[in-house]
């Protein structure tokens, strides 16, 4: 998917705020806001739909009662509402929940990539997220001969490399709760519900 950023016209001083979001078209493509400006992304392909489905599957399986999983909820990321992210699966604590949008960090946010997405999930928004306080951080690449699943953890307002699993090998972590994880049956046909979660 490719991103398209908006900058706000001359004539309008003011950064573009959340409630700028509301007036967007309801066309299947997602809206975030950097810095007052507009980003713009296509609606998933189908093997991004498909990673996104299987693992929200698979983590609300594993979640304890306090999580709650989430496909693409907004987070303002500032006071002013004008910094907006939509990752595409977020892990919040349930008594976390706002409306119309969560102010607080998740205790997990994931990006699927795709082959045009790859320096902005890796570069521009891990460094977003570090900023927010975003504790850990999945971005996963099923663009490879094998989907890629990498985790990274905040440490000191910056993340460290926690795991980077290919393929049929187990990812584990413990944050934001136990998880056990295959990659391969991200995209694999056959019985991946099965599988999945490594047994």
């Amino acid at each position: 998917m490719s991103v398209m950023t908006i900058e706000r016209p001359e004539s309008q001083e003011r950064p573009l705020t959340v409630e700028d979001l509301q007036r967007m078209p309801d066309d299947g493509r997602r809206y975030e806001l950097v810095d007052g400006r507009l980003d713009v992304s296509p609606a998933p392909t189908n093997r991004h739909a498909k990673v996104e489905h299987r693992l929200s599957w698979h983590l609300q399986n594993l979640a304890p009662a306090e999580c709650d999983v989430y496909r693409g909820a907004g987070a303002n990321f500032n006071a002013d509402r004008s910094h907006h992210r939509i990752p595409d699966l977020s892990v919040f604590r349930t008594d976390d929940y706002e409306e119309p949008y969560f102010t607080v960090p998740p205790l997990l946010a994931v990006e699927v990539v795709s082959p045009s997405s790859l320096f902005r999930d890796t570069n521009t928004k891990r460094a977003e997220y570090a900023d927010f306080g975003i504790e850990s951080y999945w971005v996963i690449n099923v663009w490879g001969d094998e989907p890629e699943l990498l985790e990274w953890r905040l440490d000191n307002k910056s993340y460290r490399t926690a795991a980077e699993v290919v393929g049929k090998k187990v990812f584990e972590t413990d944050a934001p709760f136990p998880v056990k994880l295959v990659p391969h049956w991200l995209t694999a046909p056959g019985e991946w519900m099965d599988h999945i979660g490594g047994e």
